[in-house]
């Protein structure tokens, strides 16, 4: 089953070799055109569970990678071309609200035949891709507000599993 096979990350942690080898949803092409930025090199695995960012060069294209069991699951998003939305908004991967503009629809190409054809799956995420910082947070901001009533840790594993659920809708699983 495709949503099941992870890439091997032996030492624990991303390079780019890694984070290309574990995209789902895109061709090699694509993959090796993505921008890894330098922080990303070097995280840690066993302390971040899901890793996103904004391509530096190319603004209109994500990465998310779901980091579980000693390996790593990933996919290139689409970000919208405009602004987020104009209100504040949650993140449906971490449940954080934020500020108007820092909430986008992303949407992800399926993986295979069906993105192929143009079918997508999309999520509200928080604009920049850093739901693993945002769910670091100890006390809410008027601009940023964690989940309310959860620890870091169990804001951390609901974001593992809120975007492995995703990773899993985006690959068919």
């Amino acid at each position: 089953m495709p949503n099941e096979r992870t890439v091997d990350v032996q030492p624990q942690v991303l390079t780019d070799d890694v984070v290309r080898r574990a995209l789902r949803n895109c061709s090699k092409g694509e993959a090796s055109r993505l921008n890894v930025p330098a922080w990303v090199r070097g995280t840690d695995t066993a302390t971040a569970p899901v890793v996103g960012w904004r391509d530096p060069r190319a603004p209109e294209r994500g990465c998310l990678l779901v980091l579980a069991g000693g390996g790593a699951r990933g996919l290139l998003l689409r970000a919208p071309s405009s602004g987020g939305a104009r209100t504040a908004a949650m993140c449906d991967l971490c449940r954080t609200t934020r500020s108007a503009g820092d909430v986008a629809l992303f949407a992800a190409p399926r993986a295979g035949a069906a993105g192929r054809r143009g079918d997508t799956v999309g999520v509200y995420a928080c604009a920049d891709l850093a739901c693993a910082r945002c769910v670091e947070v100890e006390k809410g901001t008027s601009a940023l507000r964690p989940d309310p009533g959860r620890t870091v840790a169990e804001r951390r594993a609901d974001l593992a599993r809120r975007a492995g659920a995703f990773v899993d809708s985006v690959l068919g699983g």
